[in-house]
């Protein structure tokens, strides 16, 4: 095997500017492995964000696989799935020729941690791999919503992660009615166990209510990234409600009617993030324990149909303005690194 391999990175050097560098990629030293990417997946929330220069550029990066800083330049992603090419000393549980998904930057060949490479199941295809992340966060959204069986459950955006949630909460029984101004979207959120795929106008309530046997909902997520759906979202709850907000505003601001229907209807406003477990869940999960689930559940999601693009590394600026624009129709955009 060769010592070194002649990566291709793509970076982001500006608010909206994009360049591919290339970089050397050494042997894997202890407790590492080394990948050759086959492709991976832009991020719709929180890499555009990024990629329009829309977080605090002192915050601190939150994986070893980053580089950079939000001030610029930076190489930002985490959703790559390629195959192992060798192994360091220490790591035993990972083998050459072995699938594994990657919280990793677009970059076709990396050094990674081993304890962040994740085997993915015998068979399955590379590209259904790279909802990995996207899956762990819808499960954990699931968990942080805690539905019991039979509850309403809105999920207000139906991007790929509000698609994937919506799969999750129809496993775990809820009764889901998604809210989404696309309507190829919502024609997916049907097929993905929504009993209901509503318009976000100003009659939402009374659609609810229509398809709810007149009541509100139990519960609301939120996962639009949208600020003004916040405010939608408290107006869809029963007394005693929560809303799980997934989504990740960034700078963008967030005005909040909180008068009395929330003071008196006693509602409730919840974070749902990926980097920490739903504490009701500890300690019967770790994080080990939701990447076997998730990995395990992959093959048995809907998540084919969420791929809209599928484009070369090379081409990665004009995939990230097509982002940028959102036409109507776009879901999950796919980087190859071998095209």
């Amino acid at each position: 095997m060769r010592s070194m391999h002649t990566a291709h990175a793509v970076w982001f050097t500006a608010p909206r500017q994009v360049a591919l560098r290339e970089e050397l990629v050494p042997l894997p030293g202890p407790d590492q492995v080394r990948v050759a990417a086959i492709a991976s997946a832009i991020s719709h929330g929180t890499e555009l964000l990024v990629y329009r220069g829309q977080v605090d550029p002192g915050l601190p990066l939150d994986l070893p696989t980053l580089a950079g800083s939000f001030a610029f330049p930076i190489k930002y992603g985490y959703a790559s799935v390629g195959r192992v090419i060798d192994v360091g000393a220490g790591v035993t549980h990972l083998v050459p020729g072995q699938l594994i998904f990657a919280l990793h930057p677009h970059q076709s060949c990396y050094i990674l941690p081993a304890y962040l490479a994740i085997p993915l199941p015998a068979g399955l295809d590379p590209e259904l791999g790279l909802f990995y992340a996207n899956a762990e966060t819808a499960l954990n959204i699931t968990h942080d919503a805690a539905p019991r069986l039979g509850e309403s459950v809105v999920v207000i955006g139906q991007g790929v992660v509000g698609l994937l949630t919506t799969q999750m909460l129809s496993l775990a029984g809820a009764r889901v009615i998604a809210v989404e101004p696309d309507p190829h979207r919502r024609a997916l959120a049907l097929r993905s166990g929504a009993v209901a795929a509503l318009e976000p106008t100003h009659e939402v309530s009374e659609q609810l209510r229509a398809h709810n046997n007149g009541r509100l909902a139990d519960l609301v997520v939120e996962v639009s990234g949208a600020p003004s759906a916040l405010q939608m979202a408290l107006e869809l709850l029963l007394d005693e409600g929560v809303v799980v907000v997934a989504s990740w505003y960034g700078h963008k601001p967030v005005h909040l009617d909180l008068g009395a229907r929330f003071h008196r209807g006693r509602l409730t406003l919840r974070s749902s993030q990926v980097g920490k477990l739903a504490p009701e869940t500890w300690p019967r999960w770790d994080h080990g324990r939701r990447a076997t689930t998730v990995a395990a559940l992959l093959p048995h999601l809907r998540l084919t149909e969420l791929i809209s693009h599928r484009m070369a590394l090379s081409e990665a600026e004009k995939a990230y303005q097509l982002l940028d624009r959102k036409p109507p129709g776009l879901l999950q955009i796919v980087l190859r690194a071998d095209a």
